[in-house]
């Protein structure tokens, strides 16, 4: 049900690859609330998904940026605002992606090229979007903005890699940058942990089936779907959640707080 929560807010989305795409449902649900915002993706992302029909959907721009590269970004952040029309009020960080993960190096035979690759665009490329909209004071005051993220950066998912080290790295830049956001112009920054989810690029991960399911089974509310998420993000992209800022946002039925559950005692008492 649309509440138009976001009316008259402006944004730019990253990330959204398919219908699959955790972003791509929040684009979906923050049209549906009023929200107007630009789409981006590396041109490389882009020729693999579908995108440009997401942008029909929504009325949304397409702006192709790699979010590793400043002039890029700057480039973006300056036609996003000219085609939105002003400054802008929420901005979402949905980008990761690990060589080692795609090449199945283990965890303790990672290649340190590949290792920096993956930080480069799963984390620094968070800090290189907010400072590309501090430099040029692109966010409205009271503005929100977000990235996603995984438990793996607390507790350990062996096979979960070099990706867990990424977000960790994630999460203390929405901290560390949350500060300076909100002492400036009362910008929130703010992470959300999210269930496992049936994305293009988590199905990377080795054994992320089983993930799925034994975080279902662990969590007293079951897994976050990623409409789910979508509708968690569009909180707190609106007004509601103007004091919420430097936090990593657990969404995912309980998992993060349970220490076993029924069901997993039954399975393993057979």
């Amino acid at each position: 049900m649309a509440h138009q929560l976001l009316a008259g807010k402006k944004g730019i989305i990253f990330g959204a690859l398919n219908e699959e795409s955790i972003a791509w449902k929040i684009a979906e649900k923050a049209h549906e609330q009023g929200a107007q915002f630009v789409l981006s993706n590396a041109p490389v992302a882009m020729r693999m998904g579908a995108i440009q029909g997401l942008g029909e959907k929504t009325g949304a721009e397409v702006i192709p940026a790699d979010a590793t590269k400043m002039e890029d970004l700057d480039k973006l952040f300056a036609q996003a605002e000219e085609k939105l029309g002003g400054k802008l009020d929420f901005i979402l960080h949905s980008i990761g992606m690990s060589v080692n993960v795609r090449k199945g190096k283990h965890y303790t035979e990672l290649n340190h090229d590949w290792l920096a690759k993956g930080w480069d665009v799963s984390a620094a490329s968070f800090h290189k979007v907010m400072q590309t909209a501090w430099k040029r004071d692109s966010m409205n005051e009271w503005g929100s903005i977000l990235a996603l993220t995984y438990i793996a950066a607390q507790r350990t998912f062996p096979d979960y890699n070099d990706m867990a080290d990424n977000k960790a790295y994630l999460e203390s830049i929405a901290r560390s940058f949350g500060y300076h956001w909100g002492t400036r112009k009362k910008v929130r920054v703010n992470t959300i942990s999210q269930s496992p989810t049936p994305t293009t690029a988590g199905s990377g991960v080795k054994g992320f089936d089983a993930f799925i399911n034994y975080a279902e089974k662990m969590s007293p509310l079951g897994n976050a779907t990623a409409d789910d998420c979508a509708d968690y993000a569009v909180s707190l992209f609106s007004d509601y959640t103007r004091r919420v800022t430097m936090q990593n946002l657990y969404h995912d039925g309980g998992f993060s707080h349970t220490g076993v559950s029924e069901a997993i005692i039954e399975q393993f008492g057979q």
